[in-house]
């Protein structure tokens, strides 16, 4: 594997919206936040040998946290949703 790749697909986000959608053919990970459409998708396809369809992306903003008396704010992330062609699946466990 290309360690290349491997900084742009950070994680699978593993929820219940996400699991219904991978029924439909659709999965849903994290990604590098300086990543645009045509990396993701050349990536998602080098990992996991398939064909990728069509790929949307959703920048998560940073919300604001407090513990104790400290304030911050969470890190600011990046989601793509990517569509693969009929017949295509990814083992995610």
């Amino acid at each position: 594997m290309d360690t290349k790749y491997l900084e742009i697909i950070k994680a699978p986000v593993i929820t219940e919206k996400s699991q219904s959608l991978s029924a439909m053919g659709k999965y849903v990970f994290l990604v590098d936040p300086k990543a645009n459409k045509t990396e993701i998708k050349s990536a998602i396809e080098k990992l996991f040998n398939v064909k990728v369809k069509s790929i949307s992306t959703l920048n998560v903003k940073p919300k604001k946290k407090r513990v104790g008396r400290y304030s911050g704010m969470t890190n600011r992330a990046k989601k793509a949703i990517v569509t693969l062609e009929e017949g295509q699946t990814i083992s995610l466990g």
